[in-house]
């Protein structure tokens, strides 16, 4: 008999031992999955912007793009990842109450002599969160490259998507996208896929720079009046913004913890970030239905086909801090109603003088803020993090929020942007612009056989 028990026990601790190994298998493809879906992000965001640009400028927008990207991976390494346990409670970088937080949690699990940075038997989340959260960083600079194309120095542009990518988006991450941030344990703040953490930030930050960069020659008339400055390729860049839409899955994924490991918050049923309880079943209900309502809020308002694809990812923008709470209905609402807001917020900007050239301020900042202040109108009452009698999301947690996020957005931005813009590094040179980037900056041509040449009011 008590052979018997001896040979149960350890045919059940090896049950376990198989259990444990293959969700942890499973856990690490997830999230390691998630990294070449969001690169279908910046697949999309190249196509978009360089069909944006006029031919002259199609390569320099791409090579934006890809060099910023890669900047942003060792800035990241080697402190942004520790930002985002460093600073959650504030810049004092105090332990919170979930004890993942401060200065030495920071420092033992995310500096870069960390055991936990870099191949280790013992960690397998480490790489792959790592990965996602530098895909997320990346996803900020390539909004910003959206707005300033054709006219900002390359290395200007290198500068301000690292300060971007690499410190004030993680920042907020740390305050508003972690369980210890102090906008949640103070003020319940709500940000499941990252509307305000992501999207405003960048988009603030972007409003920032146009400020100081100025309108690409040849956009305003001297009575103020704006020309429309297309692109070369139109179907390029609803290509790249169906590519977004693709790589967004990936985006959503990263924003799930997954059940059943040392680091999850429950071992039966998936978690935010805060550790709130929902589905990855919800979160697809929801996104499709955000998805679509902004389609067709877009095309209602303008019967144009740029602004119908910024919709559909609009539409997914303002439900996306909420995309765990929505009845579908409501998602579908609250995408539709952004954006039909979307290209007046457009329309607004450019009325100010601003030249943002792909509406990055309209879709990923006000419709990021929105989004946020959408979930303090519907969806407030809910726990705001894990455990009981805890402080639950409110209206006024999220306007809060809101103005943190634009200000912490859109103050670096203004102030880097300005020193740039003093020092000489921020915009090229007119003779540069009105020739075409690529004819100066690159070593190659988009077109060799000028199948695309450029007409615009600036030539």
């Amino acid at each position: 008999m008590e052979q018997d028990l001896a040979t149960l026990a350890s045919t059940v601790a090896e049950l376990q031992s198989s259990i444990a190994a293959t969700n942890g298998t499973f856990s690490e493809t997830f999230y390691f999955l998630t990294i070449p879906l969001m690169v279908l992000i910046h697949v999309g965001f190249l196509a978009y912007e360089m069909g944006a640009s006029r031919s002259k400028n199609a390569l320099a927008s791409g090579i934006k793009n890809i060099l910023a990207f890669a900047m942003i991976v060792p800035f990241f390494y080697f402190i942004g990842w520790w930002i985002y346990w460093a600073f959650p409670t504030g810049l004092t970088g105090s332990e919170g109450g979930f004890a993942i937080s401060g200065f030495s949690y920071a420092t033992s699990v995310a500096a870069p002599w960390s055991e936990f940075m870099g191949p280790n038997l013992d960690d397998r989340s480490s790489g792959v969160f790592f990965g996602a959260f530098v895909l997320f960083a990346a996803t900020t600079a390539s909004i910003l490259s959206g707005g300033v194309i054709e006219r900002i120095r390359l290395t200007g542009f290198v500068v301000l998507a690292i300060a971007l990518g690499a410190f004030v988006w993680i920042l907020a991450a740390a305050w508003g996208w972690h369980a210890d941030g102090w906008l949640v344990t103070k003020f319940g703040y709500h940000d499941f896929g990252a509307a305000g953490v992501v999207h405003m930030i960048a988009g603030f930050f972007t409003l920032g720079v146009l400020l100081n960069l100025g309108p690409r020659i040849g956009k305003f008339n001297v009575d103020g009046s704006a020309n429309h400055i297309p692109g070369h390729s139109m179907p390029m860049t609803l290509i790249g913004l169906m590519l977004i839409i693709a790589g967004f899955w990936g985006f959503l994924m990263g924003c799930v913890i997954v059940p059943g490991e040392a680091w999850s918050w429950s071992g039966v049923i998936e978690g935010t970030i805060y550790g709130t309880p929902m589905t990855i079943s919800g979160m697809t209900f929801n996104t499709l239905m955000g998805f679509a309502g902004g389609i067709i809020g877009a095309w209602m308002m303008t019967r144009d086909p740029f602004w119908m694809m910024s919709g559909a990812l609009g539409g997914i923008i303002s439900c996306a801090a909420g995309l765990d709470l929505w009845y579908p209905p409501m998602a579908f609402a609250i995408g539709f109603l952004g954006a039909c807001a979307m290209p007046f917020v457009a329309s607004f900007v450019e009325r100010r003088g601003i030249d943002d050239a792909v509406g990055a301020f309209a879709v990923h900042g006000f419709l990021g803020m929105w989004g946020l202040i959408a979930v303090g109108i519907a969806a407030q009452g809910y726990p705001a993090m894990f455990g009981q009698e805890v402080i639950e999301t409110s209206f006024m947690g999220q306007i809060i929020g809101a103005l943190v996020m634009g200000g912490l957005g859109f103050i670096p931005g203004y102030a880097i942007s300005f020193i740039l813009k003093v020092t000489g590094q921020l915009r090229v040179p007119a003779e540069a612009e009105v020739l075409g980037l690529d004819k100066v900056k690159v070593p190659a041509s988009a077109y060799p056989e000028a199948l695309h040449p450029s007409v615009s009011p600036a030539e």
